[in-house]
């Protein structure tokens, strides 16, 4: 496996061996060197193109070395249609990164997005932008944040759900519900937004979430915890979507007005 390879996925915690990249090198502090590790790919929501979009590294990368366990790594990617994303990675060795096999693994991954270019795509709505920011700040390491940005979509998609079926509920002054619990359970009972896989554990994904802002996490927990999380937040969001798009083609076909009346 090349160094692209590794750069090229989700960063993981374990250390994983790839081809030497660095040898001959000396690996002092400060020393640039260009690296031949082949392509790095890495996927995006490109807003020229309105699609979910790979990305490619063009030509050689540019290191740094950092010490000679860990390199800074500078990348730009570019998509089919010209649009570029800016990416620094943070490389570590578990042991001397100038060997002939060295064992890696990314300590940090950080992208310069702009509005030409998202994480997610826009099939979230106004959701995406919470899902941006909760992505952005796991991949900077921030576990803590990000958990709660994961939290604040779980209730924001609960208190519109509410509000469009017209359920009245106690606030507080800045307009959250004072009983989150009770507000799921109405919300769930009229609309099922949690999907039957976890239907009886719903509270509990939100009060996991909500652990992080009662000082119960720290950043390598949440970490640890942001990708199944995350998964469970976007399958109440698809739920949500799933059903919205349902009932709009049964209601472009006129079933809504049948009710089973017709044959």
């Amino acid at each position: 496996m090349r160094l692209g390879d590794v750069l090229s996925k989700v960063p993981k915690r374990e250390f994983i061996q790839v081809d030497g990249f660095l040898l001959n090198k000396k690996g002092n502090v400060g020393q640039q060197v260009v690296l031949d590790v082949g392509q790095v790919a890495l996927n995006y929501f490109c807003t020229q193109c309105e699609d979910i979009r790979t990305f490619y590294s063009i030509g050689k990368l540019t290191s740094v070395f950092v010490n000679g366990q860990i390199i800074s790594i500078d990348c730009v990617l570019t998509c089919g249609c010209k649009t570029t994303v800016q990416i620094w990675f943070l490389v570590e060795s578990d042991e001397d990164i100038c060997c002939l096999a060295p064992r890696v693994r990314i300590l940090k991954r950080s992208e310069k997005l702009s509005d030409a270019v998202k994480i997610n795509s826009n099939q979230y709505g106004d959701f995406a932008i919470l899902l941006d920011k909760a992505e952005h700040a796991y991949r900077d390491g921030l576990g803590a944040g990000a958990i709660v940005y994961l939290r604040k979509a779980f209730e924001k998609i609960t208190v519109n759900m509410a509000d469009s079926i017209g359920l009245s509920y106690e606030k507080y002054e800045g307009g959250n519900p004072r009983n989150f619990k009770e507000l799921l359970i109405r919300v769930d009972n009229e609309c099922s937004i949690i999907p039957q896989e976890f239907k009886q554990h719903g509270y509990s994904l939100f009060r996991e979430l909500s652990s992080v802002v009662h000082g119960e996490y720290d950043e390598d927990l949440g970490l640890s915890k942001f990708e199944p999380l995350h998964r469970l937040v976007i399958g109440i969001l698809e739920n949500v979507r799933n059903r919205e798009e349902l009932r709009s083609a049964i209601g472009v076909l006129g079933w809504a007005e049948d009710r089973g009346d017709r044959q």
